[in-house]
């Protein structure tokens, strides 16, 4: 018996073609590749807005998409240009202060702060030694990691216009999707179902239900931190509080928290003398740092029903991994993961008659 190896060459010609043009096709859209992947996670995570404002607008479509890209870009320039603005006609005031921190003293800490669980010693420990050695030693031992922050900074700075590139680009895209949404959804459902039947397309909502439930903890949980902190900074008389809200809520959205900002803030009260309002402060920075603890799983627990460890693994694995975007990108991808693990093991018949659920 004679074997056609005819056909087997056409398969591998067939295969190797295929990988071609799939690989020059990835070529070709791949500097539309992160654009693309942040305007699915906007366009899915608001989703249900963008329908809301649709039907309050007589149920059309394209005033709905224009409302919601005007928000994004909204979103982005107001804080932005509100930031510039303030540096630029506080630049007197920023630089006789950066003059002057040399020349700042700090008290010795309180006494209740040496007495917290786990941190507290160490934190007063590291408090008093300032206080004693002033911020000039301070200053002086951060100089040289400083120095590698600051071209860190400016070698990033040439990166700027294209950093406001991707975004204007992600805002296109954002809006084809928002006006073709249900002819895209439709269209991956059907490719998940090709692939997997009923499960792959319970994948692809599963999948849309993660980004949804991560984005409302995240969001909700920084808009909350980052509205309580301000209010906090604003009370406590701090300057540039609405500048240093805006930053405590870019910290919470990519998980540094608003201790970052408010344990500074608290530090510069103690240094102008102000004990009282520098220790409703460092109170008040504890509380709305640990707001996160409790809040975040409770908004992603009614987004998703899915193990919270899994979300927190996902959230922080996939920040570490891929930056930002990774907030999203690595819930998601936890979470198919464990949804087709467990399909698969309770697709087998031992294990189904094992599940005490099944009895």
């Amino acid at each position: 018996m004679t074997t056609d190896t005819r056909d087997l060459t056409r398969t591998v010609l067939m295969v190797l073609f295929i990988l071609a043009l799939l690989l020059a096709s990835f070529r070709i859209v791949q500097a539309f590749a992160l654009a693309t992947v942040w305007a699915a996670t906007i366009v899915t995570a608001t989703w249900p807005l963008m329908l809301w404002v649709q039907a309050r607008l007589g149920g059309k479509r394209g005033a709905a998409t224009a409302v919601m890209v005007t928000v994004i870009l909204l979103i982005f320039f107001v804080p932005v240009g509100f930031a510039v603005s303030s540096l630029i006609s506080n630049r007197e005031t920023i630089a006789a202060w950066i003059a002057a921190l040399p020349e700042m003293s700090l008290p010795s800490s309180p006494a209740w702060l040496a007495r917290l669980p786990i941190v507290g010693p160490k934190v007063a420990e590291a408090w008093d030694g300032i206080a004693v050695e002033g911020t000039k030693a301070l200053l002086a031992e951060i100089e040289p990691y400083t120095r590698k922050v600051f071209g860190r900074v400016m070698g990033r700075l040439g990166s700027v216009g294209a950093a406001v590139i991707q975004f204007l680009l992600t805002v296109v895209i954002a809006g084809i999707l928002y006006s073709t949404g249900e002819t895209a959804a439709d269209g991956l459902r059907r490719f998940a179902r090709r692939l997997g039947g009923d499960r792959g397309d319970k994948v692809v909502q599963l999948a849309g239900q993660s980004v949804r439930a991560v984005a409302l903890g995240v969001v909700v949980t920084a808009l909350v931190q980052s509205a309580l902190g301000g209010l906090g900074l604003v009370i406590a008389g701090i300057p540039f509080a609405a500048l240093l809200t805006g930053i405590i809520f870019f910290c919470c959205i990519a998980q540094l928290g608003p201790i970052l900002v408010m344990l500074p803030a608290t530090i510069w009260l103690y240094s102008t003398g102000d004990y009282v309002w520098g220790t409703v402060l460092l109170v008040w920075t504890l509380l709305v740092g640990l707001i996160d603890n409790f809040l975040k799983p409770i908004l992603i627990k009614r987004g998703a029903d899915l193990p919270i460890l899994l979300i927190f693994a996902g959230v922080i694995g996939g920040l570490l991994a891929f930056g930002v975007i990774g907030l999203f990108v690595g819930p998601v991808v936890l979470a198919v993961t464990y949804t087709l693990l467990k399909e698969w093991v309770a697709s087998h018949p031992e294990a189904a008659a094992s599940d005490p659920g099944q009895k």
